[in-house]
């Protein structure tokens, strides 16, 4: 019996994970994530319902899992970003330069245009949008104790890194919206307004709009 190599199977199972995730995307934002059943997903890839459940543990697991996806790329660039970057310089250097390499994970798997009606679509369903809110909070609160790690601080005694986190998560949560209402899906257009609303974070904050304005 020809046994396959290891790298062979693991490339065969990767593909099936991809098309059933690819399949689940186009169902949910074309019929409905609710209407949409496990077996709907499996028979459009022409599997069984046994094999996703050995890729995804639910319905919802694939719903989020782009998000994933993204999030572990935001995550992984800001643990890499220099030491001597402060919070906000940090973060917005870690989004600005993964948007390259999130883009090209992304589209290995799913076009960014599936993506975006995705997120559309998880935002606009109550049973995802409350989990996505939850899910977002957990981000928060990763990035919030990465940065009080950073700046060598205690996260539940001091509160400047949660509030630095929650003013930048809101930009994104904005720039994500608009991004997705625009015409232009390009990674270059998220990258553009990302970088221009995360500077004018800290005018909007700290100035005082009238004074600014009447100069």
């Amino acid at each position: 019996m020809t046994v396959e190599p290891a790298g062979l199977r693991a490339r065969k199972k990767q593909r099936t994970r991809d098309a059933l995730l690819r399949a689940a995307l186009e169902l949910f934002t074309t019929q409905g994530y609710e209407e949409t059943t496990v077996d709907e997903i499996a028979d459009a890839v022409e599997v069984s319902q046994r094999t996703f459940f050995r890729y995804f543990a639910t319905k919802e697991e694939a719903a989020f899992a782009v998000q994933d996806l993204a999030e572990s790329h935001f995550i992984a660039a800001l643990r890499e970003r220099p030491a001597a970057e402060g919070p906000f310089e940090a973060m917005r250097g870690a989004v600005i330069g993964a948007w390259d390499t999130i883009g090209e994970a992304i589209e290995e798997i799913v076009p960014v245009d599936l993506y975006m009606r995705s997120y559309r679509m998880i935002e606009s369903t109550p049973a995802l949008l409350a989990t996505h809110l939850r899910r977002s909070a957990e981000v928060e609160e990763t990035i919030a104790q990465l940065i009080a790690a950073r700046e060598g601080l205690d996260v539940d005694t001091d509160p400047r890194p949660r509030v630095a986190v929650a003013a930048f998560s809101g930009v994104m949560r904005v720039t994500g919206r608009l991004w997705g209402q625009g015409e232009d899906v390009g990674m270059e257009s998220i990258r553009a307004l990302t970088a221009d609303y995360l500077d004018h974070l800290g005018a909007a904050l700290a100035q005082n709009w009238r004074t600014t304005a009447a100069r």
